[in-house]
C-alpha cells in the first residue's frame, strides 16, 4: 500500500475485516492486511473478487472509496460514502443554487491552474520547448468560463511536446497511456474521496455536466493536478525498455498522493492538498465568491 492506496489485483481474492484491519484471503488462507484507517481507496482490477459488506461500511464509515477498474485500469464505478459530511443537505442546497457566473470563475481558475502546471511539467522534463510560451500565453487568455477552449488547445500543444509528436491520448493504447489510466485512476478515486468528505455531490459539476457522468464534479476538480501523474509517467516511459504495469510502477504512481505542493500555508501533500481543494470549494459555492485553494506544483518534490 503506498499513499493509502491499496489494489487487488490478482484473481481469487477475497477481501474482508479483521480487527480494524482489511484482511485479503484465498482459498489457501491469509494474505496479507492493511489498517482499515489507513486506506484513502481501494481498488479492485482483478477479474475475479469477493468483498465483504461489512468491510464497504467500515470504508464507507471512514469516508474511503472502492473503485471497479474494466478493462485497461479505466474505471467503472466509484463506490462513495452517503452521509459522509454533517452538512451534507445543506451543501447540496448550495451545489443546485450556484450561479452560471460564480461556476464559470471558479472553471476558470481550475483551467488557468492546469495549463500552469502543465507548464511547469513541460519546464521540467523539456526545460528548452518552445511550447512553453504557448502555454504561458494560452494560461492568460483563459476567461470566465473558459469559452474559447484554451483547455483544449493548450493540450494539444502539451501533449505531443511532453510525450513526443506520435503521441496520441487514447485509453484504449498499450503504451504510455497505460500509466496515465493507473495514475488517473488512483487520483480520480482520491479526489472522489475529498469531495464526498466535503459534503460535495459528485454529480453536479462545474463544467463537466452531462447526464452520463455521476462523477462531474470529480473530474472537474481532479483537472489541475492531472500534470503530476503526467511527470511521472514521462519519466517511467524514459526509463522503461518496454511499457508494463508491474507493481513497482503502480507504486510509483499511488506515491503521487504524498507528493508535496505548495499553499497558502507551506507543503502539503497532494492527498491533504485535495481535500482542502474540495473543502474550500464547498466554501465558495456556500458565500457565493470564488474562494478555491488548489495549491501550486511547482514546488512539488519530484518537479525540484
Amino acid at each position: 500500500m503506498i499513499g493509502g492506496i491499496v489494489e487487488v489485483a490478482e484473481p481469487d481474492r477475497y477481501v474482508s475485516v479483521h480487527r480494524g484491519f482489511l484482511k485479503v484471503s484465498n482459498g489457501d488462507g491469509e494474505l496479507g492486511r492493511v489498517p482499515l484507517d489507513d486506506i484513502t481507496a481501494l481498488i479492485l482490477s482483478a477479474p475475479q473478487v469477493t468483498i465483504s459488506k461489512t468491510l464497504m461500511v467500515e470504508l464507507a464509515e471512514r469516508k474511503a472509496v472502492i473503485v471497479t477498474c474494466g478493462r485497461n485500469w479505466h474505471p467503472l464505478s466509484l463506490t462513495l460514502p452517503f452521509a459522509a459530511h454533517y452538512q451534507a443537505a445543506g451543501v447540496l442546497h448550495d451545489q443546485i443554487g450556484a450561479s452560471e457566473p460564480l461556476k464559470k470563475r471558479l472553471w476558470q481558475k481550475i483551467v488557468k491552474a492546469k495549463i500552469a502546471h502543465q507548464g511547469a511539467v513541460l519546464a521540467r522534463h523539456e526545460p528548452f520547448h518552445p511550447k512553453l510560451s504557448e502555454l504561458g500565453i494560452l494560461e492568460r487568455r483563459v476567461k470566465s468560463g473558459d469559452p474559447e477552449n484554451m483547455e483544449a488547445q493548450a493540450a494539444r500543444h502539451y501533449w505531443t511536446a511532453l510525450m513526443g509528436d506520435a503521441f496520441r491520448r487514447d485509453r484504449n493504447a498499450d503504451d504510455a497511456n497505460m500509466y496515465l489510466n493507473y495514475g488517473y485512476t488512483v487520483l480520480r478515486a482520491a479526489t472522489a474521496r475529498a469531495v464526498s468528505a466535503a459534503g460535495l455531490h459528485p454529480a453536479l459539476g462545474l463544467h463537466h455536466g452531462t447526464r452520463h457522468n455521476a462523477f462531474a464534479l470529480v473530474d472537474d476538480l481532479m483537472e489541475p493536478f492531472r500534470p503530476l501523474i503526467d511527470s511521472i509517467s514521462r519519466e517511467m516511459n524514459d526509463e522503461a525498455a518496454a511499457i508494463a504495469l508491474t507493481p513497482e510502477t503502480k507504486r510509483r504512481l499511488a506515491a503521487v498522493l504524498q507528493e508535496d505542493l505548495l499553499t497558502d500555508k507551506g507543503a502539503s501533500p497532494l492527498i491533504n492538498v485535495l481535500g482542502r481543494a474540495a473543502q474550500s470549494l464547498a466554501e465558495s459555492l456556500a458565500a457565493k465568491k470564488d474562494a478555491l485553494e488548489i495549491g501550486a506544483i511547482h514546488s512539488a518534490r519530484h518537479l525540484l
